[in-house]
C-alpha cells in the first residue's frame, strides 16, 4: 500500500480483504486505505468480482488490479495503464515475459503458465505470454462487464477468453515481477495437480457456451 501512494499519490486504493485472519484489516485502517472486508471466503474469483462491483458502483474511468503479495511493482502502474487510458485496449496485462528480469516462478509453475498463456492464445487468436498475471488494468466497459460476471475458481486464463468473446481488446505491457514476500500462493499440494485439468475443461467448456456481448 505504501509503494502504491509512492508511485502515484493520487490513486484511491481499495482492498478485498478475503475474510483473512492476517492483520490485513488493521494495517489497511491504520492506513487510512478502504477496505471491502468479506464475511465469507469468496476465493480469487469472488474478491476480484467485488472489486469490480464497488468500482462499477463509484464510477471510475480506470481500475488497476494488483495481487497482495508484493509480487507486482507498483512503479509499473503507468506502464499498464498507459494502452487503456490512451484508449487503444479495454484490457491492459503486465507480463513478466516482456521484461528481462531475476524473478521466475517455480519450474512448474512456469510450466503451467507457458501452457495456458499457449492454450489462451490459441482460443483468442492473439498471442498472450502471460495469461496468469494478476497486474492488469482495465477501463470502465471491461470492469464494468466483469462486475456482472467473473470466472470463480482460477480466473485469470478463463477471464481473457471471455473477455475476448465478449469484443473486449487486450493488450501486454512489459513489467518486472519480484519474489513474494507474504501470503501463500492458491495453487498448493494437491491443488497443483488439479487446478491443470479443472482449467483446461473450464476453458474448452467456455468455448461451447453463447457470449453475451460487453456494452
Amino acid at each position: 500500500m505504501k509503494e502504491i501512494r509512492a508511485a502515484d499519490p493520487g490513486l484511491d486504493i481499495l482492498i478485498v480483504n478475503d475474510a483473512s485472519w492476517d492483520a490485513t484489516l488493521s494495517i489497511a485502517k491504520e492506513l487510512g486505505v478502504k477496505v471491502a472486508n468479506l464475511p465469507v471466503n469468496l476465493g480469487i474469483g469472488g474478491a476480484v468480482q467485488t472489486g469490480f462491483k464497488i468500482a462499477k458502483r463509484m464510477g471510475y474511468d480506470i481500475v488497476v488490479q494488483i495481487d497482495g503479495d508484493g509480487q507486482h511493482d507498483p512503479r509499473f502502474i503507468e506502464e499498464v495503464v498507459g494502452p487503456v487510458a490512451s484508449g487503444k485496449v479495454d484490457i491492459s496485462i503486465g507480463s513478466r515475459y516482456l521484461q528481462s528480469g531475476d524473478f521466475q516462478p517455480v519450474r512448474v509453475r512456469h510450466l503451467g503458465i507457458r501452457f495456458f498463456s499457449w492454450l489462451t492464445s490459441k482460443l483468442i487468436s492473439q498471442q498472450i505470454s502471460d495469461c496468469s498475471s494478476g497486474f492488469r488494468a482495465l477501463n470502465r466497459r471491461a470492469y464494468g462487464f466483469f462486475a456482472e460476471s467473473y470466472p470463480v475458481d482460477f480466473p485469470d486464463a478463463e477471464a481473457l477468453v471471455v473477455a475476448s468473446r465478449a469484443g473486449l481488446t487486450i493488450a501486454e505491457t512489459p513489467v518486472k515481477f519480484r519474489e513474494r514476500n507474504s501470503g501463500n500462493s492458491s495453487l498448493r499440494s494437491w491443488r497443483m495437480l488439479y487446478y491443470p485439468f479443472k482449467e483446461t475443461f473450464s476453458i474448452l467448456m467456455l468455448m461451447t457456451k453463447e457470449q453475451r456481448q460487453a456494452s
